[in-house]
């Protein structure tokens, strides 16, 4: 008798638990939630141990109350997403809505495991991190920058808020749009845009658009000139710098630039020792009437 009865008990109880499941569906609502919760946090709560995976296991807490009624099952959850992660922030919020599907399997009975979810995370977390870092900051932000400088040049405030306000709404919306379609499409959708060769394409036109505007903002506002005379005979002056310009106009600035580029490869970022050489050659230069 107590068997039939524990026999019932558990089929109600696991009844219930499907039910649950089947009325806690998830709507925009709850992916564009987790979304701005992810988006708020992803470059301010990095731990040194697990960098990005506080913001994202707290961004998927509010789906995975949703789909797991039951306690042990969302601690199972919450552990999973406290792996490691670290993504670009922008790009990157796309592996978040591919999560989030793939929960939702979970909890449909399909065979997503826990290590095919963590899986998934690592495996795009690199490349989209890449494409992520190529759009927004090696093309979008120089292109924001070039275009505002000038007005920041003649004094207008706009020339440096106005960046800052368009950054924050182009990543809000590039985002935006890459979680929810994210989640929409799967995981089998994204593995597969990153293998065609669209992507590589667009990685490769952001970067030559990245330095299409880096060259332009360098030949624009790196002023380098030199003073330096000599007299000739009956009485004409040789101008060193006139010279210079009948070679190629702007080769100081032009060496100056691929002089710190040359640094950065064979030295790497050390950015404080390049803002003190620079200082210091200004200065010296300065003071012997060189540039």
């Amino acid at each position: 008798m107590s068997t039939a009865l524990n026999t019932m008990e558990g089929a109600m109880e696991n009844e219930l638990v499907e039910r649950a499941r089947q009325t806690n569906a998830l709507t925009k609502f709850d992916i564009t939630k987790a979304w701005f919760l992810y988006w708020l946090g992803a470059e301010v709560s990095n731990s040194y141990e697990r960098l990005q995976s506080l913001i994202f296991c707290a961004s998927m807490t509010p789906i995975i109350k949703k789909l797991y009624p039951q306690k042990d099952e969302q601690i199972d959850a919450l552990k999973r997403h406290l792996n490691f992660f670290n993504s670009e922030q922008t790009f990157g919020s796309v592996i978040q809505g591919v999560a989030i599907a793939m929960e939702e399997q979970k909890t449909r009975g399909e065979p997503i495991t826990d290590s095919s979810i963590t899986g998934i995370k690592t495996g795009l977390m690199g490349p989209l991190a890449g494409i992520g870092d190529s759009v927004v900051w090696a093309a979008i932000m120089p292109l924001l920058i070039a275009i505002f400088i000038p007005f920041a040049a003649k004094g207008s405030a706009w020339g440096g808020i106005m960046p800052v306000i368009l950054y924050t709404g182009i990543t809000l919306a590039i985002s935006y749009g890459l979680t929810h379609k994210g989640y929409t499409l799967g995981r089998e959708s994204i593995i597969s845009m990153l293998q065609g060769g669209k992507i590589k394409e667009l990685i490769y036109g952001a970067n030559v658009l990245g330095l299409i505007m880096m060259g332009a903002l360098s030949a624009s506002y790196v002023k380098i000139t030199s003073p330096l005379k000599f007299s000739a005979l009956q009485g004409s002056e040789i101008v060193v710098q006139q010279i210079l310009d009948s070679i190629v106009p702007g080769l100081l600035p032009l060496l100056a630039v691929f002089s710190i580029y040359l640094f950065l490869v064979k030295k790497g970022p050390r950015y404080t020792t390049i803002l003190l050489s620079v200082v210091v050659l200004s200065v010296v230069c300065s003071i012997a009437g060189i540039l």
